[in-house]
C-alpha cells in the first residue's frame, strides 16, 4: 500500500504558507512562527490585513521574517483580489498544471513549495525536493543536478506512482540524521556501498558522535 498522510489535511493555504516560513530555518522554528500566526490572526483574511511589521514580529523566530512577511501579505491581498477570497477549496478542481502557474506566478513561491501544497494538502502523486533532498539524491548517484529545481526535473517522472510522499519523507529524514550537509555519518549509513559521495571514505573513518538524537519533526505532517 502506498504511504498516506494520516488523519484530514490541512488547507492549501495552511501548507503554502508553513513551507514558506520553513525556508532557511528549522521545522521546529517554522512551526512556532506558523502558529503564532493563527493564534495572533486567527484567519488568513485577518493576516492579510495586518500592519507588516506586526506580521514580521510574529515569525521573527524563523529567521528571514522581513522577506517573509512582505510575500506572505502580497501572496494574500493579491489571491483575494483575484477570487474574492481566500478559501482556496475550489483549487482542488485545478490541475496539476493550472495549480503551479497559479502559486509560481507570486514572488517568493517556488516549484517546492507548490509542489507541497499538491502532496500535503490535495494529496497528489507530487515530489517536493528540498535541500535534503537534493544533497542525498546527488551523493548517492542518482541524479547529477546542480539545484533542487534541477533535481526536481530530473526526477518527478522516474519514481513509482504512489511512492512520491513515502520518498520525500524519507529522504529528509535520512538527509537530516545520516547524509548531513556537514559531518555525514558515513560510518552508520545503510547506503554506503551504494553511495557515489567522493568524501565518503574520509567520513567513514571519523568517530561517530556520541548525541544521535534523530530529528524527524516535518511541519507539513503537523499543522
Amino acid at each position: 500500500m502506498p504511504y498516506e498522510i494520516s488523519g484530514d489535511r490541512p488547507e492549501i493555504l495552511d501548507v503554502l504558507i508553513a513551507t514558506k516560513l520553513s525556508q532557511n530555518t528549522t521545522d521546529k522554528s517554522s512551526f512556532r512562527a506558523f502558529t503564532n500566526l493563527k493564534e495572533k490572526y486567527g484567519s488568513w483574511e485577518k493576516t492579510a490585513d495586518a500592519d507588516l511589521r506586526s506580521i514580521r514580529n510574529a515569525i521573527k523566530v524563523c529567521g528571514l521574517a522581513d522577506t517573509k512577511a512582505k510575500e506572505i501579505k502580497s501572496l494574500l491581498k493579491n489571491l483575494r483580489k483575484k477570487f474574492g477570497s481566500l478559501d482556496l477549496e475550489f483549487m482542488h478542481d485545478y490541475s496539476n498544471g493550472k495549480i503551479y502557474g497559479e502559486f509560481l506566478s507570486h514572488k517568493g513561491f517556488g516549484v517546492k513549495t507548490v509542489s507541497c501544497v499538491l502532496i500535503f494538502a490535495m494529496g497528489r502523486d507530487a515530489f517536493p525536493v528540498d535541500t535534503h533532498v537534493h544533497r542525498t539524491l546527488n551523493r548517492l548517484g542518482i541524479v547529477r543536478t546542480s539545484s533542487a529545481e534541477k533535481t526536481y526535473e530530473s526526477v518527478k517522472d522516474i519514481i513509482p506512482k504512489g511512492k512520491k510522499y513515502e520518498l520525500h519523507s524519507n529522504l529528509i529524514k535520512f538527509g537530516r540524521n545520516i547524509c548531513k550537509a556537514k559531518n555525514p555519518l558515513c560510518g552508520v549509513c545503510f547506503l554506503y556501498r551504494q553511495c557515489r559521495f567522493e568524501d565518503k571514505i574520509k567520513f567513514r573513518e571519523k568517530d561517530t558522535p556520541a548525541d544521535t538524537t534523530e530529528n524527524n519533526f516535518i511541519i507539513l505532517e503537523n499543522i
